[in-house]
């Protein structure tokens, strides 16, 4: 890609985002930005176009937070409702922009689910003003190209779901993951900013721990990594950052990244 891709973070979150309800624990109590997390969600900028990667339960906010009032397509991971609990939000983009269609691209598995969470989209008769999405199915070992990007799914296992992760020529992004194979790794050899989920610092059943982000990290070598989806289990944002090795982070809501 010549052209540059802007990154922000809409949601670095786990599931129930950070504080989840009625914890008062040290870092829900934080006083510090980077230690409130909604739900996991990434913006991509890309010439004139712009592409959101799931829409969790946050996404009316997160959009509000960031000044976005357009976007030109939607990508899913997987269908757990804390990635997919706003698509319903894209209806004020629909009436802003003189009823724009707006482009989702996920799995066939995904679009399963879709038909039961949100069944009044596929009505035969709409009820009036149901978003006006578009479906397209995507599968896991066919690059496709969206807003002008060349996109490369990544096969992942969160716990025994599979799950999407994309690569974006220079730059990754893999949430809700506790396995990446060895042929979906070769997938990831020279990408330079990579984005990689780290719930917490105990052992998880379908997330990777801290220690095994950063190990993983480490093997596939980006210039940068960014952490996404953390629990409040993590620990504080500055005192993590500052363990972990050069080049890999804790990501945080509004972060922002340019790829060059």
């Amino acid at each position: 890609m010549s052209e540059a891709l802007t990154v922000t973070f809409l949601g670095t979150g786990t599931s129930q985002g950070v504080p989840p309800i009625g914890c008062k624990c040290d870092v829900c109590l934080s006083q510090n930005p980077k230690d409130k997390r909604l739900r996991s969600s990434i913006y991509l900028q890309y010439k004139d176009k712009s592409l959101v990667i799931d829409t969790g339960p946050d996404f009316r906010y997160q959009l509000l937070r960031e000044g976005i009032n357009d976007i030109d397509a939607v990508l899913f991971t997987h269908e757990h409702r804390d990635h997919t609990g706003g698509l319903d939000d894209v209806r004020p983009i629909n009436f802003n922009h003189n009823q724009k269609r707006i482009p989702v691209y996920c799995h066939k598995r995904v679009l399963d689910a879709f038909k039961l969470q949100y069944s009044y989209f596929f009505q035969e008769v709409p009820y009036p003003g149901i978003p006006l999405v578009d479906f397209h199915l995507i599968h896991e070992n066919e690059p496709f190209e969206v807003i002008g990007l060349p996109i490369e799914p990544i096969e992942v296992l969160h716990y025994r779901l599979p799950v999407l992760g994309f690569r974006f020529g220079k730059f990754a992004y893999i949430t809700d993951a506790n396995f990446i194979s060895e042929q979906e790794l070769a997938k990831l050899v020279g990408v330079e900013v990579l984005v990689l989920n780290a719930l917490r610092r105990t052992p998880h059943i379908s997330h990777f721990t801290l220690e095994e982000a950063t190990e993983l990290a480490l093997g596939i070598g980006a210039k940068q990594t960014y952490f996404t989806h953390m629990s409040h289990q993590i620990g504080f944002h500055d005192a993590v950052c500052s363990e972990l090795p050069d080049g890999i982070d804790l990501a945080y809501d509004g972060l922002k990244v340019v790829i060059e």
